[in-house]
């Protein structure tokens, strides 16, 4: 009899349970209905369009500027020095350490604004200038990287765009 009183309850608690049905998933909104077409980030990029109207950009160039537009005019500044210094003396190591670091300066600054196109010609602009930077170096390896893993040919040498322009 004891035995049978512990069971009842057990059953019935057992019951409920099973006919409770499925937990909803806290992040159902995010899930795709049956007919949605699967997107990609490429669907998302801004990497074809103009950041103000999302139209297709009209740019000459076979490569469009993407990211977040940053104000440069600074570093702008520092590379336009570090190149007059080159062209007085093309050989000299300072006036090439001076440059390779004008430009990871502003690649950096590109990259964390997510113009990786852009930050990509000067990585290769810094190791023109000092083959041996490991940092950039590195960058180029990894957004290289990144366009192979889409499927995408990543801006020959040369065809990088140029920086995003902050607004105004």
């Amino acid at each position: 009899m004891k035995r049978s009183l512990i069971l009842i309850p057990f059953a019935i608690a057992l019951m409920g349970c099973n006919n409770a049905g499925k937990p909803v998933p806290e992040n159902s909104a995010a899930v795709p209905a049956a007919n949605d077409k699967p997107q990609t980030a490429i669907a998302h990029s801004l990497e074809n369009q103009t950041p103000s109207t999302g139209a297709p950009a009209s740019n000459k160039s076979r490569w469009t500027q993407s990211g977040d537009p940053i104000d440069t005019k600074k570093l702008d500044a520092a590379i336009a020095a570090a190149e007059v210094g080159l062209r007085k003396d093309p050989n000299n190591e300072k006036s090439k350490k001076a440059a390779a670091e004008a430009y990871l300066d502003r690649a950096n600054a590109l990259t964390g604004a997510r113009q990786y196109a852009s930050a990509l010609g000067d990585y290769r602009r810094v190791l023109k200038h000092d083959p041996s930077n490991e940092e950039a170096k590195n960058w180029v390896d990894q957004i290289m990287g990144i366009y192979n893993s889409m499927g995408r040919e990543s801006p020959k040498e040369g065809e990088e765009p140029p920086p995003l322009p902050a607004n105004k």
